[in-house]
């Protein structure tokens, strides 16, 4: 369909109230799941007069919490106003209402998103009903900035497996381990602090069964995160677990999961079949090694610490690779005396070597 309001997408006003609803959403992220984290701002007569963000699945969506708070400050200014969405406004009936229902009934006049709905199946659908009413529609404000908030979103939507984080801590040799005696930890402390930010975001963390019997890890959310505790996931071939395990044993104990004798990529699909849609990979070398080789990991973030070990375990371990990943919209973080490297993988145009 054609859009004639094309020409003002990403306008100077436009793009500071979408910044505004990404602040909204950003405070949904990893509370959200299955859904996407979603923000909103209503704006009437250059003031914003209403805002919220989707908080999580069976809650209202984004688009009605900020109609609720408009209702509140300035119910007689929300007819005519504008609304910015960071994601194309949903026009089924799900546990919640049609948001393309309740904007055309709340009287807004014009609809801003950033993010087109990553379902094939509802992309586009709310401008079509929306315009159909009368109501003018805006749609790419910020996009690659909303796109980048629903990757995993996306991932899920589209091929029904987990959105996959790779996160290591190394010495400058590249080892994960140091010499035995040494002590267990290799980044600093505010690395490791940082690093409890990746955990906040994801569904399950997963461990392989060396990493479990070596360093008996908690896996837990720490700094005060009030996020339900993710699921621990042991990747293990044979089972053989030291049942007095931290994992096994702590108050989260129900929320660790085994799974067994399953190559990477099943075991996504295994974690997926649980409803889980996004999963940080913390080791170790085999783990972090068998997720590159099949070609599982949609995100990097790799702690790099100012220490040479000489031995110990390399961070990526198992065969050589036919090529090497190159990263893209790569970030440089210094934390104190380590440094923090992210990114999205771009991987080579050739099939993985295990389907």
């Amino acid at each position: 369909m054609e859009n004639n309001t094309m020409p003002t997408i990403d306008s100077e006003t436009d793009s500071h109230w979408m910044s505004l609803a990404l602040e909204q959403a950003r405070q949904g992220v990893g509370f959200t799941s299955p859904n996407p984290a979603v923000g909103a701002v209503i704006v009437s007569g250059g003031e914003m007069i209403g805002q919220g963000y989707h908080r999580k699945a069976g809650q209202p969506h984004a688009e009605i919490e900020a109609l609720r708070d408009a209702q509140k400050r300035a119910p007689d200014q929300i007819a005519g106003a504008t609304i910015y969405v960071t994601l194309e406004p949903c026009s089924t009936q799900g546990r919640t209402g049609a948001c393309t229902v309740a904007i055309q009934s709340a009287g807004i006049q014009r609809v801003v998103w950033g993010a087109d709905d990553p379902n094939p199946a509802h992309a586009g659908r709310a401008q079509e009903l929306l315009e159909a009413v009368g109501v003018t529609v805006t749609r790419g404000v910020l996009r690659e900035a909303c796109e980048d908030l629903l990757r995993p979103f996306a991932k899920w939507i589209t091929t029904g497996l987990p959105y996959v984080i790779a996160k290591a801590g190394q010495s400058l040799d590249g080892r994960i381990t140091r010499p035995a005696g040494e002590g267990q930890w290799i980044t600093s402390e505010a690395a490791r602090a940082h690093s409890q930010g990746l955990r906040a975001r994801v569904d399950a963390i997963l461990i392989g069964a060396e990493t479990l019997r070596r360093d008996n890890p908690r896996l837990t959310l720490r700094n005060g995160s009030l996020k339900e505790q993710p699921w621990r996931v042991v990747l293990t071939r044979g089972g053989d677990l030291p049942a007095e395990s931290r994992l096994f044993t702590d108050e989260h104990q129900m929320r660790t999961l085994v799974l067994r004798d399953l190559s990477f990529k099943d075991a996504l699909k295994a974690l997926a079949a649980q409803g889980i849609t996004s999963v940080l990979v913390e080791g170790g070398a085999n783990v972090l090694g068998q997720a590159f080789r099949e070609h599982c990991v949609d995100e990097v973030c790799w702690y790099i610490a100012p220490r040479l070990c000489g031995a110990g375990l390399p961070v990526l371990a198992g065969p050589e690779w036919a090529q090497s990943v190159a990263l893209d919209k790569v970030s440089i973080l210094p934390i104190g005396d380590n440094v923090c490297i992210a990114g999205l993988p771009v991987w080579p145009n050739f099939e993985s070597v295990i389907e």
